[in-house]
C-alpha cells in the first residue's frame, strides 16, 4: 500500500508538470499569434497612410490645375 501511495503522489507531480508545458506551449502559441495579428494591422495602417498621402497630392494636383487653367 506504501508503493502506491508513493507511485500516486509521483503520479500527481508528473501531472502537473504535464499540464505546466502543455499550458507554456498554448501561451507560447498565443503570443505568437497576437504577434502576427499586430504585424498586420501595423501594414494595414501603413498602406492606409500611404494611399491617404497619395490621395490627398493628387487632390491638390487636380486644384492646381484647375486654378491654372482659370
Amino acid at each position: 500500500m506504501a508503493l502506491l501511495a508513493i507511485l500516486g503522489r509521483w503520479g500527481g507531480i508528473l501531472t502537473l508538470i504535464a499540464l505546466l508545458i502543455v499550458l507554456v506551449k498554448q501561451l507560447i502559441a498565443l503570443v505568437a499569434f497576437l504577434m502576427v495579428a499586430l504585424k498586420i494591422a501595423i501594414i494595414i495602417a501603413f498602406v492606409g497612410v500611404f494611399l491617404l498621402i497619395v490621395l490627398t497630392m493628387l487632390r491638390s494636383r487636380g486644384r492646381r490645375r484647375r486654378e491654372g487653367g482659370e
